[in-house]
């Protein structure tokens, strides 16, 4: 009877987490995409539309409160659930709000309506990482992180993509409206789903408890990043994007400058190169799942790096549009299958008694590696050339390979300090 539940009680937990990814994917994408067209469309400045990109400070930050999240949290109530349901109301009262300001009379407001909602959002991603890392076996790592990178990215479109065009029909008060009913209807499911399933034994009965102070929290960090082979870990997720962010980041220009218009690009890579994200990003959870996750990363590795060399063939010959499509497909499907398969294997070195704090400082890791890349791009076009700084970045999708193998090799010893349950 356990083995006929346990696919049940895996995709509950799969949906619950595709759920909480989402509402946390929303507010970054309306930072993103969206709140720079909604403040220019209130008669907002040029120099106030810049200042407000630093509102995404939040999600740089979360690695300070992150042990926070470790060390507090009701085990009768559900100790990654005394976060999540707090921040996803909070959220809530935060669009809902933003739907009576007006930012042109109360731009302050605004702001700060913006950052709390950051704030909710990327305090959550901690404590959801923690849930996942906490509920997930070894086996349903691939699956779990397609949750993970498909939800927050629907979470992104929806953010940033779909209620910014339904705003010409709702307005844009309308549209903080329609995204804090969205959170409010994952709230209420939250509320009628416990964080375990009663049938739900993949982990040990006491449920992986909080640490009882910080200082067991930073112990515990400590030992588990001197393990043999985190160091290659560190420098293995600090540097997987680096080529691909690089060619990502000026390739939008590049197609501009070879003659394509802005709409043309959007749809190539907005729309289309979005889709084909999404499918890869599954398509990589499945492979983490069903043929592990060292053998998955390995393959997504290869194949993505000769994506990013697709991007180096386009400067070198005549563009056309079905070259375009193609490559960028490639790149994106790719691309999004190796991001599933890393976070699954991030998630794989994590000790769940300090699940959030670990994962979110390997986080952190990856998003400055690809930060400091795409921060770089513009410069080494502007001292080289497209193709040239294309050349780089494939040099450079190829050069990662040749981590794989300590990465391989430090696997083989590799004894987390508090293991995945298997379960029945």
């Amino acid at each position: 009877m356990a083995r006929r539940r346990a696919p049940i009680a895996m995709k509950r937990k799969l949906f619950l987490l595709s759920l909480f990814y989402f509402v946390q994917g929303m507010p970054y994408g309306f930072q993103l995409v969206a709140l720079p067209v909604y403040l220019r469309s209130q008669g907002m400045s040029l120099a106030s539309i810049g200042l407000a990109s630093t509102l995404s400070l939040p999600w740089l930050l979360k690695i300070l409160w992150g042990p926070a999240v470790d060390r507090y949290g009701s085990r009768r109530f559900g100790r990654r659930r005394s976060w999540i349901l707090p921040l996803q109301a909070c959220l809530a009262l935060a669009c809902l709000a933003a739907a009576a300001a007006q930012p042109t009379d109360s731009f302050l407001l605004m702001v700060a309506l913006v950052l709390v909602m950051n704030a909710c959002a990327a305090t959550m991603d901690v404590a959801v990482d923690g849930l996942a890392v906490d509920l997930l076996r070894q086996r349903e790592l691939g699956y779990g992180n397609i949750a993970q990178v498909v939800g927050y990215k629907l979470g992104i479109l929806t953010g940033g993509g779909l209620l910014v065009w339904a705003s010409a029909w709702i307005g844009w008060q309308g549209l903080f409206l329609a995204m804090g009913g969205l959170v409010l209807i994952v709230l209420a499911i939250a509320l009628a789903m416990p964080e375990r399933a009663k049938n739900d034994t993949s982990e040990d009965s006491d449920n992986a408890p909080a640490v009882s102070s910080f200082k067991e929290i930073f112990a515990n960090l400590r030992a588990a990043m001197a393990l043999p082979g985190n160091l290659w870990l560190l420098i293995f997720i600090g540097s997987y994007k680096i080529g691909e962010s690089i060619a990502d980041t000026m390739f939008k220009p590049f197609l501009f400058d070879a003659g394509f218009s802005a709409q043309q690009i959007g749809l190539w890579i907005g729309t289309w190169g979005t889709l084909f994200s999404l499918t890869g990003s599954f398509f990589g959870g499945v492979i983490a799942s069903r043929r592990g996750i060292l053998p998955a990363l390995s393959l997504f590795a290869v194949l993505r790096a000769a994506a990013v060399g697709g991007e180096w063939w386009l400067s070198l010959v005549d563009v056309s549009v079905a070259k375009v499509i193609a490559v960028t497909a490639a790149e994106q499907f790719f691309g999004g299958a190796l991001t599933t398969a890393l976070f699954a294997f991030m998630m794989s070195r994590v000790d769940r008694r300090i699940g959030a704090t670990h994962y979110t400082l390997l986080a952190t890791v990856e998003v400055f590696g690809k930060l400091l890349a795409a921060s770089l791009s513009g410069f080494l076009v502007d001292a080289t050339s497209y193709s040239t700084t294309f050349a780089l970045a494939t040099f450079l999708a190829v050069a990662f390979l040749g981590l794989l193998w300590p990465i391989w090799r430090s696997a083989v010893h590799y004894q987390p300090m508090a293991s995945y349950g298997e379960g029945p």
